[in-house]
């Protein structure tokens, strides 16, 4: 029996459902744990990696390079394309915001800024004089800090679906497939949150499935960081990018005709198409290879040994 693979899922979409629980049990997405409880979910890969890592008794220095924990084969690249998402994220984000705009989804309030406005208004904060700075300083702090405020958590997801899960599904898979799938997964995985509405509130439980298509697509981008380099730290900032860049430039938008969520911005069907043109020009001109498995666990070689 392959144990590393079930170990994982096991405890991966077990310990999110359990970390969810007291959402389901009352308050749903209103309630004042979520914060907390959304935090704990994004640490449940982790956990799973620890519990794979526990049974394959693979040293400390080897399952770190396996898992991506280290800089990969070369550090050069490794810090290039760092940097490259580091800014690469933020651009996909506006464009995603810019072509919602031109199609005409969305009506962008530059000058009142009456989203964000509401949105403030909505959390019984004071509006400031100069809210023009104010949505500026906050999406240059997005751009700039987002990937290290955002690096333990995201860290925390990271490094069980793309440093431990996609090069094992890559390795039997092939490159494409495994992508794909390892995308379908961390969608699915998100099932707790999402089957409340959690991104997009106006689908209720259909946001379950509707935030798989747009996993599957980011996480194209993320597998390619993740396979490119050999390390798992580049897709650690895509994702923490992602998370801080995405809702302050939503809120640009006009609070008469608020964004559609389902079709504007990189998450919605538009950025759905970005995302997709992004990773089709990734995987054409800048090709990756296949990965070994994280590990071949002792028990199991030991058996074939003796049978042979």
């Amino acid at each position: 029996m392959n144990r590393p693979l079930p170990i994982f899922v096991v405890l991966a979409f077990g310990l999110s459902w359990a970390a969810a629980l007291p959402l389901w049990l009352g308050g749903g997405l209103g309630s004042p744990l979520l914060p907390l409880l959304a935090s704990l979910v994004m640490f449940t890969p982790t956990v799973a990696v620890l519990g794979v890592w526990a049974v394959t008794r693979t040293s400390p220095k080897e399952w770190a390079r396996k898992t991506g924990l280290t800089l990969g084969g070369s550090r050069k690249r490794t810090w290039l394309l760092v940097a490259a998402t580091w800014l690469g994220v933020p651009l996909l984000v506006f464009l995603a915001m810019g072509l919602s705009a031109a199609v005409g989804l969305v009506t962008l309030d530059l000058d009142r800024l009456s989203l964000l406005r509401a949105a403030l208004e909505a959390r019984g904060m004071e509006i400031p004089a100069d809210l023009g700075t104010v949505a500026a300083l906050q999406i240059v702090v997005a751009i700039v800090a987002g990937p290290l405020l955002n690096a333990i958590p995201a860290l925390g997801e990271e490094w069980g679906w793309r440093g431990w899960l996609l090069p094992r599904l890559t390795s039997t898979n092939g490159v494409f497939a495994g992508l794909l799938l390892s995308g379908a997964i961390w969608g699915l995985w998100h099932a707790p949150l999402t089957l409340l509405g959690y991104n997009y509130p106006s689908l209720g439980s259909w946001a379950a499935l509707f935030f798989i298509g747009f996993c599957v697509l980011a996480g194209v981008l993320f597998g390619w960081l993740r396979l490119r380099t050999g390390s798992v730290w580049p897709a650690v900032v895509a994702h923490g990018s992602l998370n801080a860049v995405v809702p302050p430039v939503l809120l640009l938008g006009d609070a008469a005709a608020p964004p559609n969520e389902l079709l504007v911005g990189l998450t919605g069907l538009v950025g759905w198409v970005v995302l997709a043109l992004a990773g089709a020009a990734l995987l054409r001109f800048f090709p990756v290879r296949q990965e070994p498995p994280a590990q071949a666990p002792p028990v199991a070689a030991e058996a074939r040994s003796s049978a042979e």
